[in-house]
């Protein structure tokens, strides 16, 4: 090979090694605007820091603030189809003060809780949080971005030591009652006669809708309202049949009939029906009720929850009597907090109360309920049986997108 050939190689390294170093002088050189000062161009990370905190302004104006919790009864957990929780609500309390919606969005952990609020997923962690870089503490042992220091100061000024007791007094006053505003009628006319109230007809007239007995249909109704046409509650269930506003709206019942008593009644009969038909995969029809009646009162997916539990424990999770004992449990943290369970805690004593009670008032009315088959210890006292999104099982509203738009010109 001749010598030019043999230093080809070299001389493409060196054409190489030249291009890389005038590239990167040419990198290195300043930019500078027609007026003469330099183009700052800040880095990809600095943006994105920049980014990941919106500030208490451009909250108020998007009208959101979005919250962090970690499911439990003392921070946030569904209720009837409506949030509940001390924090829940002392954050609601600041939302409305600032003129915004919540929007809450529930993490598994603490960890979970930092990254997120670190990545800009949302404003502020509303439970009691030990803070680290880059997080401030505020208020009732909450946490937001310490670049948001605004929002930290508004919070500051809001929260006061007396908070946190009234709102945890108006909590237990709220789960005390049911949070039902009703009037009280006899749970019966006249019993030698046959008769339970003054909306017989309507049951008899509407409870073939779910194929149950209206005398069921009336015993649900007696727990709900006892009875009032008028009941509200503080979730904003009404009637008869305590419908809520986004149940009425799934049935097809207008806002301006929700008192209505017989289309309260027809509605709820509707309601009934949809219900038995989502548990068809229960093979008894009275453990099919059981299951129904308690998805009215606390939503199918906490039920489904609660037979998730059932059978990861070796219990049969098509019968009453065994899944009663897992929705009892969902108060405790060691099942809601169970990796089975998808919808965390739930106040389980009521639910399972709910049913018992309706159970025992349809056998006083002269119902025939049937028996349930149970395995292992159970609490249950109530007669023999035989075998629930934010909240309404409506689901959970969907995570906020594209809320940071990161732009890097290349």
């Amino acid at each position: 090979m001749s010598k030019p050939f043999r230093l080809l190689p070299y001389f493409l390294a060196c054409l190489f090694i030249y291009f890389l170093s005038s590239c990167k002088e040419k990198r290195s050189e300043p930019e500078y605007t027609p007026w003469g000062t330099p183009i700052e161009h800040p880095s990809v990370e600095s943006t994105l820091l920049a980014d990941s905190t919106i500030s208490l302004s451009d909250i108020i104006a998007q009208g959101e603030l979005i919250m962090l919790t970690i499911n439990g009864p003392e921070t946030y957990y569904d209720y009837h189809g409506h949030g509940m929780g001390l924090h829940f609500m002392l954050c609601e309390n600041f939302a409305q003060k600032i003129g915004v919606r919540l929007r809450v969005e529930v993490c598994r952990d603490t960890a979970e809780l930092t990254r997120r609020l670190i990545n800009g997923d949302a404003d502020i962690i509303a439970c009691p949080i030990k803070c680290s870089t880059p997080l401030v503490s505020c208020g009732p042992q909450w946490a937001v971005h310490k670049d948001n220091t605004a929002l930290a100061d508004e919070i500051r000024r809001w929260y006061s030591d007396g908070m946190l007791s009234e709102t945890k007094h108006r909590q237990e006053q709220i789960l005390a009652s049911g949070g039902v505003t009703r009037r009280v009628y006899a749970p019966m006319i006249n019993r030698q006669k046959g008769l339970i109230s003054q909306w017989d007809n309507l049951f008899r007239k509407h409870a073939p809708t779910a194929r149950l007995d209206w005398r069921l249909l009336a015993a649900q109704c007696y727990q709900e309202s006892c009875f009032d046409p008028k009941a509200h509650s503080w979730a904003g269930a009404c009637g008869l049949m305590q419908i809520m506003p986004a149940t009425a709206k799934q049935l097809g019942l207008a806002q301006a009939d929700i008192y209505h008593p017989e289309k309260n009644i027809a509605a709820a009969a509707k309601y009934m029906s949809q219900l038995m038909h989502e548990f068809r995969d229960i093979p008894t029809q009275h453990d099919r009720l059981c299951f129904a009646l308690a998805s009215y009162n606390g939503g199918s997916f906490h039920v489904r929850d609660a037979m998730a539990l059932a059978k990861k424990y070796g219990h049969s999770p098509h019968h009453w009597g065994d899944v009663r004992q897992f929705i009892l449990k969902l108060t405790d943290a060691k099942y809601y907090t169970d990796p089975v369970v998808k919808y965390g805690y739930m106040r389980g004593t009521e639910t399972s109360a709910y049913v018992d009670r309706i159970i025992a008032r349809w056998a006083e009315y002269g119902g025939r309920p049937g028996r349930t088959r149970t395995t292992g210890p159970s609490t249950y006292t109530g007669p023999s049986t035989q075998p629930t999104v934010t909240n309404d099982a409506a689901p959970r509203p969907a995570k906020k997108t594209n809320r940071y738009r990161i732009k890097v010109d290349k």
